[in-house]
């Protein structure tokens, strides 16, 4: 996805924030999400990121990002209190969760979206597998091949479980 040209020096400043913090306290697969974010908020018209200290915006960021993916659940293998988080960045807890808050709503960052997910946690994120037919709830993965590939090719699930690494 390319950054609008105009955009570029905004999209530049943020990203020198985000890229060392995910490599000095995430990792490549938050720092590849965060950029994601930040391509898109860039790419939206008018984007959102003209106003605001980048410092806000490269926090927000991270922590949209990382409140989709539990990171404040101990049982997650990266996991951080919203405190901890906010720390390098000098900026209150309140000001990064109203700045993600925002970030969540323009890019319908949601539990149910494979694209703000981590890679390595889409398989075990039930809510993605989820399908609703003839009114019952149902995990897609149960479902027959054949159903399995409609549901990948509408977008409906990440992808079909049987044929992932084929």
């Amino acid at each position: 996805m390319a950054v609008p040209k105009e955009m570029q020096a905004k999209y530049d400043e943020i990203a020198a924030i985000l890229i060392p913090y995910c490599d000095e306290y995430l990792n490549d697969e938050y720092k590849e999400l965060c950029l994601h974010a930040l391509e898109k908020l860039c790419r939206k018209r008018p984007s959102p990121i003209t106003s605001g200290r980048v410092k806000t915006w490269a926090a927000g960021i991270i922590y949209a990002i990382g409140q989709n993916n539990f990171i404040s659940d101990k049982s997650q293998k990266i996991h951080m209190t919203a405190e901890e988080i906010v720390k390098p960045f000098g900026i209150s807890k309140s000001t990064a969760a109203n700045k993600a808050a925002e970030i969540r709503k323009i890019l319908k960052i949601d539990y149910f979206n494979s694209e703000w997910v981590l890679a390595s946690e889409i398989e075990k994120n039930q809510m993605l597998w989820f399908v609703k037919i003839d009114g019952l709830i149902v995990d897609a993965r149960t479902l027959p091949l054949e159903v399995q590939i409609y549901c990948a090719e509408k977008g409906i699930i990440p992808y079909v479980p049987a044929l992932k690494g084929k």
